[in-house]
């Protein structure tokens, strides 16, 4: 494991077993997170984002899912290792994570407070006296107003903005060294959105927590992110920091999702023709083509994509040792497949962006 990261995830593989077979949902995933650093997770739905912030949190689902292959290494220790006991009392404490929906994730039956309480009672030992007033704490740090009062209060009491204000709070109640926030704002409007991911870098900057962020927002990724992950079909396709992902994207994928977006000129949304899009859909993992997963639907597509899965490739000169270099796995980057005849081909890929 390298000395300098908090977690570091190698050639992470997850199954699952299913009418069709054991079916690879993640296929050779490997990242790595500092401490105090922002990690943004970016793809369509079914690319596996969610699913690699389930198996870090060793919440793959069972009996029929399996982590197959690789590992995952936080604070020195291999999580795939470790009991289910000791995941347990990680899970929570030393890691947490926002879970897309809180109104399925909140209790309906139970106070928020005493959510937040249980938390701090199993993992911190605390009286249910010092729980409860670490949940007022808690609620005054995410911002929901009359904390003292609401902690009383029920999940179906609070908009979705504050019913995701208060799964911040459970998160963060146990100082996490890991946040995993998956899509947290879903379905809120986009000044709910600002204050939350605001809240999110806030809390970040004061705990100098590492946080992972599933996201399908290219603003929120702008803002916060200081590296970015790109998946598609349970794959790593291309990993860089912000700026090389936004600015000089190299997989046509990513190029594909950053044009799939409005602009904006002046403060004014860009009058244009129709948004273009990605064409198609990402394929059955149990029907996957047997080279590069995206050719189907990549316009730029040659024979030679079928011929095998990419290797993630440097996106720029001399990032071949750099573990933090810009990467993607596309054939148009290997140097021996460049020719003259391609030449088209390369400089139609330079000016996609």
């Amino acid at each position: 494991m390298n000395s300098g990261a908090l977690l570091q995830v190698d050639h992470l593989e997850v199954c699952f077993d299913t009418w069709n077979g054991r079916i690879k949902v993640l296929d050779d995933v490997s990242f790595q997170l500092s401490a105090g650093e922002t990690l943004c997770i970016v793809g369509e739905s079914g690319c596996g984002k969610s699913m690699t912030a389930l198996a870090l949190m060793g919440l793959v689902p069972q009996p029929d899912g399996h982590i197959t292959g690789g590992s995952i290494h936080f604070d020195s220790q291999d999580l795939v290792q470790l009991p289910a006991d000791t995941r347990r009392q990680l899970r929570g404490s030393a890691m947490a994570m926002i879970f897309q929906e809180p109104m399925s994730s909140l209790n309906p039956v139970y106070p928020v407070g005493e959510q937040i309480a249980e938390v701090l009672r199993t993992h911190k030992k605390l009286s249910r006296k010092e729980a409860h007033e670490q949940a007022i704490e808690l609620l005054r740090q995410v911002r929901i107003p009359e904390a003292h009062r609401r902690v009383r209060d029920f999940p179906h009491q609070f908009s979705g903005g504050m019913r995701q204000r208060v799964m911040i709070a459970i998160a963060l109640a146990c100082n996490p060294k890991i946040l995993i926030a998956d899509e947290p704002t879903t379905a809120l409007d986009v000044t709910v959105q600002a204050q939350i991911f605001d809240l999110l870098q806030e809390l970040r900057e004061q705990h100098n927590t590492a946080l992972i962020l599933i996201t399908h927002d290219m603003g929120a990724v702008a803002e916060l992110a200081d590296r970015v992950l790109v998946m598609y079909a349970g794959r790593k396709v291309e990993e860089g920091s912000v700026d090389d992902i936004l600015l000089r994207a190299a997989h046509p994928y990513t190029r594909g999702l950053l044009q799939c977006r409005p602009e904006l000129k002046l403060g004014v949304l860009e009058a244009r023709r129709e948004l273009p899009e990605i064409p198609g859909v990402v394929p059955p993992l149990h029907q996957l083509p047997r080279g590069c997963a995206f050719a189907p639907r990549c316009p730029i597509a040659l024979p030679r994509c079928g011929a095998g899965k990419p290797p993630l490739l440097p996106a720029e000169q001399g990032g071949q040792s750099n573990p933090f270099a810009h990467r993607a796995a596309c054939v148009l980057l290997a140097a021996d497949h460049v020719r003259p005849a391609d030449q088209s081909i390369v400089s139609r890929r330079g000016s996609a962006t």
